[in-house]
């Protein structure tokens, strides 16, 4: 069976960008401490 690169790659990107995000979120919001469940599941956020 051939190795689907292509949904790995996908796969790191995107848990690259929740990462990003998530850091970006703790910078613009130090006072209030955001936790990674609710980064992710905003329903403002498309691709």
């Amino acid at each position: 069976m051939k190795t689907n690169y292509q949904f790995e790659k996908r796969q790191r990107d995107l848990e690259k960008k929740k990462k990003k995000a998530e850091k970006a979120l703790k910078k613009a919001v130090p006072a209030e401490p955001a936790t990674p469940e609710e980064a992710a599941v905003s329903p403002g956020k498309t691709d």
